[in-house]
């Protein structure tokens, strides 16, 4: 997490999920965004032979666990560049409304004191109908 942005931070927690976060900030100082969830744009069929279970809206992709597990991501790509790896950043065009992302407290960081009540969580207030409209054209 000490590395230039554009970089994967991979790491094991709780010996079991493999965490990807991607690195955002200058050598030297531990900036880094932690992937939480997704939802499927493509390659559904590889994620649901990774995870062994058919695709669902609620509870596939919705935890960073789960995402890495589905996108075959694990601690032998920790380190990657961003741009030219095995991970990689692409802009597909896909628009979302700025009033569709709502903040909100991280969880699971107590430790960090009052530093933990920061909103710098981001989600999507609306997701279906984001979806339905923005992600795919209609359904």
């Amino acid at each position: 997490m000490f590395r230039e942005g554009g970089i994967a931070y991979i790491y094991l927690c709780y010996g079991m999920h493999h965490l990807f976060n991607f690195v955002t900030g200058s050598k030297g100082i531990p900036h880094a965004v932690l992937l939480r969830g997704i939802f499927p744009y493509s390659g559904i069929e590889h994620m649901e032979s990774r995870k062994g279970r058919k695709f669902s809206i609620n509870g596939f992709t919705d935890g960073p666990g789960k995402v890495t597990k589905a996108m075959g991501i694990n601690i032998g790509m920790d380190g990657e560049d961003l741009l030219n790896g095995r991970i990689w950043v692409e802009d597909k065009g896909i628009h979302i409304p700025g009033k569709a992302i709502i903040t909100s407290p991280r969880i699971g960081v107590d430790y960090a004191g009052p530093d933990a009540r920061l909103p710098y969580r981001f989600l999507l207030h609306d997701f279906q109908n984001i979806k339905k409209t923005s992600l795919f054209g209609e359904v």
